[in-house]
């Protein structure tokens, strides 16, 4: 029988981490869980308290370079933001937007690694549709590209929008957009992904960023679900508990709302959000947006239409706190 899941300790290769600036130089931010040290190689920081950019830096790219979900601006080279990172964390300096004196931030942390099935590819555009290479050996289940070196909206691919030509944009609410030359109406594979000849994802000469990331069982979960409208909402199975759930309407305008099992409330009839195509401060708690995070999965207890309209079909990424069932079968716990 082919085992429940292949990672134990979701903290190996994902983290969430709140911190409180300081204001000074070389804040050190340390994972503060238990269990596995991890460096990450994605790092996204919100301002939980203040309307600062969605700051998102990677290894492939270097520490202090950065990107922001909520705009179409071109990566910005910055010293005074993250300046390394850690073997358990990241060091971040005293700009605003990641260090404040006594403001409270969220960061988003993963490990770059076939195991967990996240990859990051940086690449030079040729103007021809062409395949990119990626090391996931899987399918990826979904994938944000972005220009390093033009204005361009980012771009999100996701394996249950309507169809191959479909494209979301990061900094918008807009619903599925058609747009097949961004990458060649064409799905990834196992080892590639296509470049269309749009300007967003393939002009000649320009630089680009990828993020993929495929599904692993008990880790990762990339899918979609209706909503009812009621309090009693669906409940959508992933195989673990979250440690962090991302929802976008498919076919119709919505914010992409993002929760995570550190900023609560929540399974207690409210729910704290960000929204990753606004710079908006922290938002809630609010029953209207609330889910209850359970030990296979997630149900949502608000009747927002953001994420719960009765017959609205909805987008989903989430990744793990803990397996449902680990390795040598024994269950987690519900919170």
């Amino acid at each position: 029988m082919a085992a429940y899941t292949t990672i134990d300790d979701p903290s190996a290769y994902f983290k969430v981490q709140l911190y409180t600036g300081n204001g000074s130089a070389n804040h050190a931010i340390t994972f503060d869980d238990t269990d596995t040290d991890m460096q990450p190689d994605l790092v996204w920081i919100k301002n939980r308290d203040a309307t600062d950019a969605h700051m998102i830096f990677d290894s492939v790219r270097g520490a202090t370079i950065h990107w922001d979900s909520a705009t179409s601006a071109a990566e910005v080279d910055d010293d005074d933001t993250l300046d390394s990172f850690a073997s358990d964390g990241f060091q971040v300096d005293a700009d605003d937007k990641v260090n404040t004196n006594t403001e409270d931030y969220c960061s988003w942390n993963w490990k770059e690694s076939a195991t967990s099935g996240f990859d990051i590819v940086g690449y030079t555009g040729t103007g021809s549709a062409h395949t990119i290479s990626h090391s996931l050996s899987a399918k990826p289940g979904m994938f944000i590209l972005k220009s390093r070196s033009r204005v361009a909206n980012g771009q999100v691919w996701h394996n249950k929008l309507s169809a191959d030509t479909k494209i979301l944009y990061l900094s918008t609410t807009h619903a599925e957009q058609e747009h097949g030359a961004i990458h060649n109406s064409t799905q990834p594979t196992s080892s590639v992904f296509t470049v269309g000849s749009a300007s967003e994802s393939n002009d000649d000469g320009e630089t680009y960023i990828a993020y993929l990331w495929a599904e692993k069982q008990g880790f990762s979960k990339f899918g979609q679900y209706v909503g009812n409208g009621s309090a009693t909402g669906p409940f959508i199975y992933t195989g673990f508990r979250p440690a962090i759930i991302g929802i976008k309407k498919r076919s119709a305008i919505g914010s992409w709302y993002t929760f995570d099992n550190k900023r609560d409330p929540f399974n207690s009839g409210g729910g704290n959000w960000l929204e990753l195509q606004e710079p908006y401060a922290e938002t809630g708690p609010s029953t209207a947006l609330s889910a209850d995070f359970l030990s296979n999965g997630f149900r949502w207890t608000g009747t927002n239409a953001g994420i719960n309209g009765d017959g609205v079909s909805y987008l989903y990424w989430a990744f793990a706190e803990a397996p449902f069932v680990n390795s040598n079968g024994v269950p987690c716990n519900a919170r």
